[in-house]
């Protein structure tokens, strides 16, 4: 078996020593060319590299971010989407950033060394799934539409992705994205920085339309995230055998806020409310829309203010060794 490994140099748990450890502990089964990536886009570039190349597998060792841009190097619309002649390969992923949530959907350990030996004995025993995608497609508040974008965890507007710009710009000063600067960020950005007043989102399901909307998340999978080694379930159903789930938020008072809290750590099925929720499983299509330029993030990462995102699933779009 041969492959590529994607290092990023800079995740959260990524260091030379790890990267040798877990290189050695695969190569008894992959023959990996090790790059690590050097900028923004460089993930996607080497992805693009492994299909041209017909490599068997990309390894990608990183955080949820990296792995997302080499799936949608992957999965580029310049190249052909079928796998039947080899030409797509599969994906195995080592957790080295500070969430995993894809990694650690799959059903892997967090840690890499331990994530190593799972992926090792899923490849001696011939372990293979496929799993469906999130795919958006953005009308920028500003712009041309963007190239549609897959995901592979989550996706959100509003409040979560106010959260994450904040988080990212605290990355570049030099912060570590811990749990408790999560935690102080989601409470700066929600009591004193969002505005909870006005809602800016629309959502158009296939059978309804949603007005009023502050907050919406779409997951592909479950849990949609985690805070620290606590999984953060709004949709608990939300799988990689079915379609997308929402979760959109229609009142943002204090109150309102620690119930959904609550549901979220509690992972609970309640379904919609009548005013403050709306809750929708195994979505194929359906769009958000702003009033006003609203942030969106994709797989943990700022993509900037939108318009519109167009969602859609693509079932069993990526094989994944785990």
């Amino acid at each position: 078996m041969r492959g590529l490994l994607v290092v990023n140099p800079h995740a959260t748990t990524t260091s030379p020593r790890v990267t040798d450890v877990l290189t050695r502990a695969l190569a008894g089964q992959v023959d990996l060319e090790i790059v690590a990536t050097e900028h923004r886009g460089h993930a996607a570039e080497i992805a693009r590299r492994a299909r041209r190349e017909r490599a068997d597998v990309l390894c990608v060792l990183g955080g949820d971010g990296t792995v997302n841009e080499a799936v949608n190097g992957l999965l580029t619309p310049d190249l052909p989407m079928t796998d039947g002649d080899g030409a797509l390969p599969d994906l195995i992923v080592i957790p080295g950033g500070s969430a995993n949530v894809f990694a650690r959907a799959l059903g892997l350990p967090a840690d890499p060394v331990e994530a190593t030996g799972e992926i090792l004995q899923a490849v001696r025993e011939g372990r293979r799934r496929r799993v469906s995608l999130g795919r958006a497609t953005v009308t920028p508040w500003e712009g041309d539409t963007w190239t549609p974008r897959w995901f592979l965890a989550n996706a959100g507007l509003g409040l979560d992705a106010e959260i994450i710009a904040a988080m990212e710009a605290d990355r570049d000063k030099g912060h570590e994205a811990t749990p408790t600067r999560y935690f102080f960020t989601t409470m700066r950005q929600f009591l004193l920085r969002t505005n909870r007043r006005d809602p800016a989102l629309s959502v158009r399901l296939p059978d309804a339309d949603i007005a009023g909307v502050f907050v919406a998340l779409v997951q592909n999978t479950s849990p949609w995230t985690y805070f620290g080694s606590l999984p953060i379930t709004p949709c608990p159903d939300a799988s990689f055998d079915t379609g997308l789930d929402l979760f959109a938020v229609r009142r943002m008072g204090v109150g309102t806020a620690l119930r959904l809290a609550r549901r979220m750590i509690a992972g609970s099925r309640a379904g919609s409310t009548a005013r403050s929720l709306t809750v929708a499983h195994d979505l194929t299509t359906f769009t958000v829309a702003a009033t006003r330029a609203t942030p969106l993030q994709i797989d943990g990462e700022g993509l900037g203010a939108v318009r519109s995102v167009y969602f859609e699933a693509q079932a069993s779009a990526l094989g994944v060794i785990a």
